[in-house]
């Protein structure tokens, strides 16, 4: 399946004969015109667009932004409501309202059944809420009905929000079960320095995400409208490949996007991991991390658990059962996994063999800090 899907995308995004579900994501910049009224006939392509998928037996779900956009406008705030935490959360809600109203407009006159879902950070971050989620999805999508998601905006704060959709859309995708992912944007794809520089290369064909792909990356929206970059994009590229989902970043600046045959960027993905290491290399809100030492790191890579002894430094306040970020000597992150110890313990053992763990303790350890079960590599 994903030799097939990897051949096909190149000549189309993801048609549905090799990718029986896609997820893709609508910025602002694209859905919502700078004086904060909806681009409803190129959404309408959109719509026609979804309804040919679906008639060709894909289904299809959308992460869609511009609540935010749309609020803004109705409330007249400025900055396009995010002058504050308070107005965006105020444009949001009133922009939700407005937003899901079209999407069921638009896809109601191609036969279509919108649904909307709200999510937060936390409800994918848990993995109890993230379960449901995924069975929500799941469901929908079984029934014909095309899912609309947007981050509920509306009791989001700084510290627990996704920041952008281009990240909520790879994580949607790993809870359906996804096998790619497009991210319309105004822009056709990655290039090896910013685009709008003299020179600059497209790059259509990524294999795998390292640090010479990170360093093209460009923070900045072309718009100003939107929150998410290259940067963003990259981390949802990443997010989404260890869950065996493709990622296409496409640009949305034509009509009917998605079945143009235009360029972009794709973003191979390889072999998915288990599910819950799917879900764990997919977590944005780490609560500490654990700095280790190149043995530890050889270690890790070697399919093995985290040991105390390789345990350089512990940073953050976590408890045990919290998902901790690992990183390397060279400062880059190694993985992620669910913690064994408190942050307190774990500090006081770090760097210390197992047979001494015991006397520092005064209780029988545990076999590591992060057991290879509960531990994925990024």
């Amino acid at each position: 399946m994903v030799a097939a899907l990897t051949a096909a995308a190149d000549a189309a995004l993801f048609p549905p004969a090799t990718c029986p579900r896609l997820i893709f994501k609508i910025g602002s910049e694209l859905l919502v015109d700078p004086y904060g009224a909806v681009r409803r006939e190129w959404l309408d392509g959109i719509a026609a667009d979804i309804a040919a998928r679906m008639a060709a037996g894909q289904q299809v779900a959308v992460v869609s932004s511009g609540a935010i956009a749309l609020g803004a406008r109705r409330l007249g705030l400025a900055k396009g409501g995010r002058a504050s935490l308070e107005d965006a959360q105020a444009a949001a809600a009133t922009g939700q309202i407005a937003l899901s109203q079209v999407w069921a407009e638009v896809l109601g006159r191609r036969g279509l059944t919108a649904a909307q879902m709200l999510v937060t950070l936390d409800d994918l971050e848990d993995r109890r809420r993230y379960l449901n989620a995924a069975a929500t999805l799941n469901r929908l999508l079984g029934l014909g009905v095309v899912p609309v998601l947007n981050e509920n905006d509306s009791v989001a704060t700084e510290e627990i929000r996704f920041g952008d959709n281009d990240r909520l859309a790879a994580r949607v995708a790993q809870a359906a079960g996804a096998q790619g992912v497009v991210l319309l944007s105004d822009i056709d794809g990655l290039y090896d320095r910013n685009p709008a520089l003299a020179g600059a290369v497209h790059m259509p064909r990524i294999e795998r995400i390292d640090e010479a792909i990170e360093a093209m990356a460009d923070a900045g929206s072309a718009s100003g409208m939107g929150s998410g970059g290259m940067v963003s994009k990259i981390e949802a590229a990443r997010i989404a490949n260890a869950a065996g989902a493709h990622l296409a970043i496409a640009s949305g600046r034509i009509a009917r996007p998605l079945s143009a045959d235009a360029r972009h960027s794709l973003f191979v993905a390889g072999r998915a991991a288990r599910a819950r290491k799917v879900w764990l290399a997919g977590g944005l809100t780490a609560r500490g991390t654990i700095h280790i030492d190149a043995g530890a790191a050889e270690a890790l890579r070697a399919g093995r658990s985290l040991l105390a002894a390789g345990a350089t430094r512990i940073e953050g306040g976590f408890r045990r059962g919290d998902l901790v970020t690992i990183v390397g000597p060279d400062t880059r992150r190694l993985a992620r996994g669910l913690a064994e110890y408190d942050h307190d313990e774990a500090a006081r053992i770090a760097g210390t063999r197992s047979e001494g763990h015991a006397a520092i303790l005064g209780y029988a350890p545990r076999a590591a800090l992060v057991h290879r079960n509960h531990m994925a590599l990024l």
